[in-house]
């Protein structure tokens, strides 16, 4: 059996990714329709060894389609979503439009699959951080239970996307030109970033999306902590979240102390980590095995390592996190939920 499948935002660096991962799994399609904004309707994208012709988003034309993927904005999402549903597909929207809406689902298959039973034709995916995270949590708050987390993140340039990432290149080039001003010798001679908060070469700054007027937590650390909770069916679960932005560009990192509810050591955390689906555990670090964003970037699995006692906390673990944005944190996940509801997987 095969499936009518819309991909919106197909232009981007996701939908990209997306297409690639459609293609890996062999996923069974009789027809693809790509979806984006009107300046690109029109021009064709190749895939499978022929071009397909970009629609305008906003015409609405999505008659036919049993399924649709889609990477765009909230705002885009809420209006178009609802409309993808009444022409007859199943939508899984990637962002965070409907993440914390108590009728939709919100979804990553190896942990929380039964959810998709809930379904009314709109399936949520995590934020791509908390994607990573909740891939290396879900193992321990299963077979343990977690009282409280602490996570801090290192996300790479490609959560700006396409612009995003063309814009740190493009500074980065012009940046290792000046080795005095990296050094703050002098200043340096560089236009000002238009895509990030602060200069993302050579940099990094505790600031992922935005903060609200007068807020001490930006928008993207609060969805941390929602969806988590939100995932794991937890919602006393305590979460305190830091969102970094680095000079990586795919993988993002996490950085996770946890309080579990009950002692565990290292050596069984690694036994419930090693036999959780799509997670490989990485952690011999006296001989240089670990974790790295490089490592992750275009790989399915989620690397855990560093697992060790945190005995500043009661029952405490630390482990270290890396997993590639673009595909579990994002494209990779909406194709596993695709193929679970629609009966592929």
């Amino acid at each position: 059996m095969s499936f009518s499948i819309g991909i919106v935002g197909a232009t981007g660096v996701t939908g990209e990714v997306t297409l690639r991962i459609l293609e890996e799994r062999s996923f069974p399609i009789k027809e693809l329709r790509l979806f984006a904004s009107r300046r690109s309707a029109g021009r064709a994208i190749r895939w499978l060894d022929r071009d397909w012709t970009i629609e305008a988003l906003d015409d609405g034309h999505f008659d036919g389609l049993d399924l649709v993927i889609s990477a765009t904005d909230a705002s885009i999402a809420r209006e178009q979503a609802p409309r993808m549903v009444e022409a007859g597909a199943i939508v899984i929207d990637q962002s965070s439009a409907f993440r914390l809406d108590q009728s939709v689902p919100l979804v990553m298959p190896e942990i929380n699959g039964a959810d998709l039973e809930s379904h009314r034709g709109i399936i949520s995916g995590p934020n791509c951080t908390t994607a990573v995270a909740a891939m290396a949590l879900a193992p321990l708050q299963r077979a343990v239970g977690i009282e409280s987390i602490i996570s801090s993140s290192y996300q790479s340039i490609s959560g700006r996307g396409r612009d995003g990432i063309a814009e740190f290149l493009d500074l980065s080039r012009k940046a290792v030109e000046q080795p005095d001003a990296l050094r703050g010798h002098e200043s340096l001679a560089l236009l000002e970033a238009q895509q990030f908060p602060k200069l993302p070469a050579f940099n990094v700054f505790p600031q992922c999306e935005s903060f609200l007027e007068g807020s001490d937590i930006s928008t993207e650390e609060e969805k941390m902590e929602a969806e988590m909770r939100k995932m794991f069916h937890a919602p006393e679960l305590l979460v305190h979240a830091t969102a970094v932005r680095v000079p990586v560009l795919v993988g993002h990192s996490v950085s996770l102390g946890m309080s579990l509810r009950r002692e565990t050591s290292p050596e069984e955390a690694r036994e419930y980590l090693s036999g959780f689906p799509g997670i490989r555990v990485v952690d011999r670090p006296w001989e240089g095995e670990y974790p790295t964003p490089i490592d992750s970037a275009g790989i399915d699995e989620v690397l855990v390592g560093r697992v060790r006692s945190l005995p500043s906390l009661e029952n405490g673990l630390s482990l270290f996190a890396c997993g590639d944005n673009l595909r579990k944190g994002n494209a990779l996940n909406a194709v596993q939920v695709a193929e679970r509801v629609l009966g592929i997987a």
